[in-house]
């Protein structure tokens, strides 16, 4: 039946044509944002879990940040340990040429108080960022390490902890005349004093001495470096777990650009379509017209 009130094929055709145009409106943010899902009304699930894991992905970033600081901080703890071994071996070196006959004494505890000032000097430079792990550490040094979250939404943040005060190679450090004391891990050893008059017998103390400071010295060397090592591998595996949410957020909410584009030009296809129909179906009433003439 042909109605001049009520004109059913263009009311079919309009609607047709309404839902082709949400669907391409549909498509078209996709395409200009790259994301399937880019609000809660898209899907409520994914949009849900995309935002947790792109905020603890930046917690992430944090730590990355935070592990590169505590890697400059052991670095340059374990610099300063590696040159205080150093210079620790040649006051060995020169203690072993004071037992020798007919050496001047004096003179070799000349060399020696040189070396002591460079240990020193040592001490009071391996610093970074105001931290000085080898000279009067007085509180364990915390590193942050991690990012982690429960399943139960509960967010921990881990560490790694380095006990500065009982790895210390020198006293407290004082920033206003840049000195160490010498009551550290090394504190035999710059307590060393040579002269004309130390017989045989206190010259092989000083060197029992130094072989235990040098003992000492070597085993803080060891702990900043497995400590140093900790964190490189940390530092790889949370690039590698940054790098796996980002693609885990991708799956879940990105558009796939081949399927949406290929969509668009079907749309556009059916809403050229849908406009024909429409006026085809407004024609009709033309065409009732013509019949009454």
């Amino acid at each position: 039946m042909s109605s001049i009130l009520t004109n059913t094929s263009a009311i079919s055709a309009l609607q047709t044509l309404r839902t082709i145009n949400n669907d391409m409106e549909t498509t078209q943010d996709r395409i200009s944002s790259g994301m399937r899902v880019g609000a809660a009304k898209d899907n409520a699930a994914y949009w849900s879990i995309a935002t947790t894991m792109r905020s603890d992905n930046a917690a992430l970033s944090a730590v990355q940040d935070a592990l590169g600081l505590g890697a400059a901080k052991v670095d340059t703890a374990y610099a300063g340990v590696t040159a205080a071994i150093d210079v620790v071996k040649e006051i060995k070196s020169k203690l072993v040429t004071a037992t020798e006959q007919g050496v001047d004494r004096a003179k070799v505890g000349e060399e020696i108080k040189q070396l002591q000032d460079q240990l020193r000097s040592i001490g009071a430079g391996a610093a970074f960022g105001g931290e000085n792990w080898i000279a009067g550490g007085a509180a364990d040094a915390t590193i942050v390490t991690g990012f982690t979250r429960g399943s139960d939404g509960t967010v921990k943040v881990t560490t790694a902890s380095y006990d500065a005060a009982a790895n210390s190679l020198f006293g407290d450090y004082d920033p206003a005349t840049g000195t160490v004391a010498d009551d550290g891990l090394l504190a035999e050893v710059l307590a060393i004093t040579l002269d004309g008059s130390t017989d045989d017998a206190a010259v092989a103390g000083f060197l029992d001495n130094v072989e235990d400071n040098l003992a000492k010295a070597q085993t803080v060397g060891s702990t900043l470096g497995s400590l140093s090592k900790r964190i490189s591998l940390q530092e790889d595996f949370a690039s590698k777990l940054s790098d796996a949410i980002d693609k885990g957020v991708g799956r879940l909410v990105d558009a796939d650009m081949n399927e949406e584009s290929t969509r668009l030009k079907a749309l556009q296809t059916q809403q050229q379509l849908a406009i024909q129909s429409l006026s085809i179906a407004n024609s009709n009433s033309q065409n009732i017209l013509s019949l009454f003439r």
